[in-house]
């Protein structure tokens, strides 16, 4: 919840926001969702974990997380496309202990089911994915070695993309784009109450405000000092 200070704030840089833009803010911030989030585990090319995140915000999700257990998150400007001025990105890179577990458990604690994209005979379709259960964390591991085994140990259920040629797996930025579409238009289709709590849409809106505005910062610092 924001403070009274930072409601002011946020009236206050809302006069250097035209309304086209603030019309774009709400449309955007109504389909906001951390329904369904993504997780990313040792990602180590940066052009995909910059397409996913890319995605990611695309398709409405407001929260990625980034677990950096062997390798250092990296971004691609081009891929990008400052995607990430927009989102909450949620970086596990402690020194002690396992990352993927202590993600694990963060988000199960929230009430998350976690979802592990693996292509075991096991694996559930993920069109037949039940997102009424829970809301949905979707984990991707890395490119070439796959899901951990702390990511397989911990998980809920896994799930894979059905395919019907010769080669077994997809670019790891196509397959999320795959299982978000279908997962987030169940979700627009559903009666699930998905979209964000008031007072966390205010705190993103201003938030967005200081990155549209031209020099937010010292326009509110100015403006701070005449409330003090």
């Amino acid at each position: 919840m924001l403070s009274h200070t930072e409601q002011l704030v946020l009236k206050h840089l809302s006069q250097f926001v035209s309304e086209h833009k603030k019309a774009g803010v709400e449309r955007v911030l109504s389909k906001r969702t951390k329904y369904i989030t993504i997780i990313l585990e040792d990602i180590f090319q940066s052009q995909n974990a910059s397409a996913v995140i890319r995605t990611c915000e695309c398709m409405g999700l407001q929260e990625v997380h980034i677990v950096e257990n062997l390798t250092k998150y990296n971004i691609n400007r081009r891929v990008l496309k400052g995607a990430d001025r927009w989102m909450n990105l949620k970086r596990h890179n402690s020194r002690r202990g396992n990352n993927t577990e202590s993600c694990i458990k963060a988000l199960k604690s929230e009430g998350y089911q976690i979802l592990v994209a693996d292509p075991d005979q096991d694996a559930i379709s993920i069109f037949d994915v039940d997102i009424q259960h829970a809301p949905i964390a979707l984990l991707f591991g890395n490119e070439l070695r796959g899901v951990s085994k702390e990511a397989l140990a911990h998980c809920d259920q896994k799930v894979t993309i059905p395919m019907s040629g010769f080669t077994e797996s997809l670019n790891i930025s196509v397959s999320v784009a795959i299982c978000l579409s279908t997962l987030v238009s169940w979700l627009n289709n559903s009666e699930i109450q998905f979209g964000l709590p008031s007072a966390e849409k205010e705190a993103i809106r201003l938030d967005w405000y200081r990155k549209i505005v031209r020099r937010s910062a010292l326009i509110e610092r100015e403006f701070v000092r005449t409330i003090e």
